[in-house]
């Protein structure tokens, strides 16, 4: 019965490749390609993770990255369907800038940081992303951005002041 409930538990999970990218070596045979994946897990409810799967395979380098996703997945503050403040990251050459928006405004982003974000579940958002183009980074720069957010009322509650 247990292994039901974990199956669902996974099952809730929406996964999607965000990036491959194909390496190839040149042997005396021939061409070795081998593969890498970028993939993110999340409910659309304030959970979400990321993985990054290398293999000779395709298939297996989703797979991998997959089960990385879900190991590392994180939660973070929302405030309605937005974030809470406006946060400004910096990781591995990715700058990236988040900013709440009123109801209805949408997540305006580039497409990466926009799957992290809809996954996540955030809904209301505005997003510029600088400096680097590299996938894995920006995604990096996503996942700080949101594991930094803090909530409004518990920050007044730790200064004393509510």
């Amino acid at each position: 019965m247990s292994s039901q409930t974990g199956s669902r538990k996974h099952d809730e999970l929406e996964e999607k490749v965000l990036f491959v990218n194909r390496c190839s070596k040149v042997v005396k045979g021939g061409r070795k390609f081998s593969f890498s994946a970028l993939i993110l897990v999340g409910d659309r409810q304030g959970r979400v993770g990321y993985g990054f799967g290398k293999a000779n395979e395709l298939t297996d380098a989703i797979r991998k990255g997959g089960e990385a996703a879900r190991r590392n997945l994180i939660t973070f503050e929302m405030e309605a369907t937005s974030i809470p403040h406006e946060v400004l990251v910096d990781c591995d050459g990715a700058v990236l800038l988040l900013k709440p928006a009123p109801e209805g405004t949408g997540v305006i982003a580039g497409s990466r940081v926009r799957s992290v974000l809809e996954f996540a579940g955030v809904r209301d958002v505005v997003a510029k992303s600088m400096g680097s183009c590299n996938p894995l980074n920006q995604v990096k720069a996503a996942f700080k951005a949101l594991s930094s957010l803090r909530n409004r009322q518990r920050i007044l509650e730790m200064r004393g002041i509510a």
